[in-house]
């Protein structure tokens, strides 16, 4: 019988083993690690048919963690646990790239139904293209291509995620900003510009490193 494998990042040590004996009990193969470094090392050696991303990770936020995923091709669906649930904490969490989430205390059994629906929901996506050989480090703030790196700040860090997310595709300007600041600060038209040339500098410094488009108006695309 398949076991679909789930990946869980959670620092409380009790609540990620509740998590995990009790998705093993509904089918699952899981398993689980306490920062967003290890799970991030983990996905390189192992496969996952769903991950479980708690945002409030003690080493990187969790939509950090989810961006660097992304970026670097990884189109697992993932389902954020938080203790947020604020129209612009959700927001910002399907912005970097999230399929669904479940607001702490949750019930483990709908969990495990909302993990069945993206399980479903993967089977009939498409693979999008990852943003060719960059490489996000949500814990050191660092991208890295070819093995050469350049720091970015944590909003450089956002703003880069939410563009490797969707490679080749229009990301507008006003998702930019809710993913890149907090909700509720004051972002002028030319803050969103100063980064993004940023950005660009940035990313000349790393031969082979994808470039960011502007679509004058809209927004910006990473390819």
């Amino acid at each position: 019988m398949f076991e679909p494998r789930a990946l869980i990042a959670e620092d409380d040590d009790e609540l990620r083993r509740l998590v995990i004996s009790g998705l093993r009990e509904a089918g699952f193969d899981a398993d689980g690690v306490a920062t967003g470094t290890a799970f991030l090392t983990l996905l390189e050696s192992r496969s996952a048919d769903v991950l479980i991303v708690d945002i409030g990770l003690p080493d990187a936020d969790g939509r950090d963690v989810c961006q660097a995923l992304r970026a670097r091709g990884d189109t697992t669906p993932v389902l954020f646990l938080t203790a947020r649930d604020a129209i612009p904490d959700r927001i910002s969490g399907f912005t970097a790239g999230g399929d669904d989430y479940v607001t702490k205390p949750f019930s483990l059994a709908e969990v495990v139904v909302r993990l069945h629906a993206l399980l479903r929901r993967g089977a009939d996506g498409a693979t999008e293209p990852a943003a060719h050989g960059l490489e996000l480090d949500p814990a050191r703030h660092h991208v890295t291509v070819g093995g050469q790196s350049q720091p970015l700040t944590p909003t450089e860090l956002r703003l880069l995620g939410a563009l490797a997310a969707r490679p080749g595709s229009v990301v507008r300007r006003r998702e930019l900003v809710a993913t890149g600041w907090p909700h509720g600060s004051l972002v002028s038209e030319n803050t969103l510009d100063a980064y993004i040339a940023r950005l660009r500098r940035k990313l000349r410094a790393l031969p082979g490193a994808p470039t960011i488009h502007t679509t004058h108006g809209v927004g910006y695309t990473l390819k």
